[in-house]
């Protein structure tokens, strides 16, 4: 089951940084989204992968080392995710700022940090 997360999560960074590095702000945003994604996923399959392990002490009240399933890299995740989201979010709202100012979400369009001066 390792093998098959350190796949997945090669194959989202991968793809993660391929959509940062392309010139539309709506291909960053999502290659942002693969990068959050796949660093949730490294920090759970580095927690190590337990099936119907419980977080701390069994039901009878031994605690085996095999299926103790450690609870800092569930807690690293809900951090992570939910600095993911504000990043996104923060993301989608400068987005949107430029997509007004500059009417194209091509990189190569922002040329100048100036405001165009509106005439009427």
């Amino acid at each position: 089951m390792e093998v098959v997360m350190a796949i997945t999560v090669g194959v989202l960074y991968a793809a993660g940084f391929y959509m940062i590095l392309r010139r539309s702000l709506v291909k960053v945003i999502i290659g942002l989204a693969l990068l959050s994604h796949a660093s949730n996923l490294f920090l759970f399959t580095v927690g190590g992968l337990t099936r119907n392990g419980t977080p701390l002490i069994s039901e009878s009240g031994v605690m085996e080392a095999e299926v103790y399933a450690d609870p800092l890299p569930q807690a690293l995740i809900l951090t992570a995710i939910v600095i993911g989201f504000g990043v996104q979010a923060f993301a989608l709202v400068l987005f949107k700022r430029v997509f007004q100012t500059v009417k194209s979400d091509d990189l190569d369009e922002l040329t100048t940090t100036e405001q165009a001066e509106v005439t009427s």
